[in-house]
């Protein structure tokens, strides 16, 4: 639960560093949560109560110091404004957001680990962020865990949900993998879905739809235009040899 002593002066987000400067050590760090971050702007791009953040420091009170910053991967936040006094955040400090923790953090291990099942689980459940997904597709054998993990805090502590893509209801999003051509390769990443368990699609992906229906109208209106001159040739050559049928 996120609380504070009034008594003690916190620094503002003007003193305090935007993460802890450790370098990622893989390309889906920085490359998936950027990519769930372009989707929210895309399907929720008419709201401005949320914010996610990617690879930032959070700012919180539940730890042994607040200018000592916990730094998700990825990070959703819901009841927040969009642009802080209309403006990008360089932290992601509570007490400055009213104490809104944030609803659901994504950790992707990578070769290094950073206490993505130990650590950081309690550091964010001590926070209370309802949702935790642990995203591990390279190294999930060295450390005996799953691939895709959603974690849901009930009564303090995680619990390990089932169902892929997981639904997360007070969010209004699901969250899976897919096997999809993104920039040109072929490769597999996290994306939204809905209720139905549709999976949310990029404008990339959307506009080639777009393109293949519109060739396939265009290939079906060439061939209707074929079938028609043919079979216009096909009635001359019977009248040149039989005749108007339609005349006594």
């Amino acid at each position: 639960m996120v609380q504070h002593n009034p008594e003690i002066r916190l620094p503002t987000s003007a003193e305090l560093p935007c993460s802890d400067d450790t370098p990622v050590d893989n390309e889906d760090q920085n490359f998936i949560p950027n990519f769930l971050l372009f989707l929210l702007e895309f399907i929720w791009g008419n709201r401005l109560d949320w914010y996610f953040g990617v690879d930032m420091g959070v700012y919180h009170t539940t730890g042994v110091n607040p200018r000592v910053p916990v730094v998700p991967d990825g990070f959703l936040s819901l009841g927040v404004e969009r642009r802080k006094n209309n403006g990008s955040r360089s932290s992601y400090v509570l007490w400055e957001e009213n104490n809104i923790a944030p609803i659901f953090v994504l950790e992707i291990v990578s070769h290094t680990y950073g206490g993505e099942y130990d650590t950081k689980m309690a550091i964010y459940a001590n926070l209370g962020v309802l949702y935790y997904v642990v995203y591990n597709p390279n190294f999930w054998r060295r450390d005996q865990e799953q691939p895709f993990e959603v974690y849901r805090l009930v009564n303090g502590s995680y619990h390990l949900q089932i169902g892929e893509p997981f639904w997360m209801p007070e969010i209004g999003l699901g969250i899976g993998r897919f096997v999809a051509q993104v920039g040109g390769i072929q490769r597999e990443v996290l994306y939204w879905y809905d209720a139905q368990g549709v999976r949310y699609q990029t404008g990339e992906e959307l506009a080639e739809i777009e393109r293949n229906q519109r060739e396939l109208a265009q290939q079906q209106a060439e061939l209707e235009r074929k079938r028609s001159n043919e079979m216009a040739e096909l009635l001359a050559r019977y009248r040149d040899r039989f005749g108007d049928l339609t005349q006594d």
